[in-house]
């Protein structure tokens, strides 16, 4: 895999600023989007693989947007990030096909090692 993209879906510009710098600083290409519906035009454009989602997006939340991603690409790495946790979001987001849960404030190294993980993985995918 050349060149790692991520994306991050939050309705809040600040957060969409700080990770897009963030991921930015530690090499990928990131790209951003503030609603459900703006990722799913942009990935009918980019092929991306690993993906962090806020839990509550206006319209479509993370969720119904992790089951619309993973029905088209499901060999996808997609994280969960929300303010509001509990174990039944956790149940949620397992059922729904997210690879792991986080809760703001989340420390930005957290997700860039989760990242990384990502993308071992998926490289360990196409070997097979």
């Amino acid at each position: 895999m050349n060149e790692k993209k991520i994306l991050i879906v939050d309705d809040e510009a600040s957060i969409l600023k700080l990770l897009n710098l963030s991921f930015t600083r530690a090499g990928y290409r990131v790209l951003t989007a503030e609603s459900g519906e703006d990722a799913l035009d942009l990935l009918k454009k980019e092929t991306i693989h690993v993906m962090f989602f806020d839990l509550n997006l206006p319209n479509m939340d993370g969720l119904e947007l992790c089951r619309k991603v993973k029905q088209y690409m499901p060999m996808t790495i997609i994280y969960a990030i929300t303010g509001y946790a509990s174990l039944f979001h956790l149940a949620e987001c397992l059922e729904a096909g997210f690879e792991d849960y986080f809760k703001k404030p989340v420390n930005i190294s957290t997700l860039i090692k989760r990242s990384e993980d990502a993308f071992t993985k998926i490289e360990r995918w196409k070997r097979l």
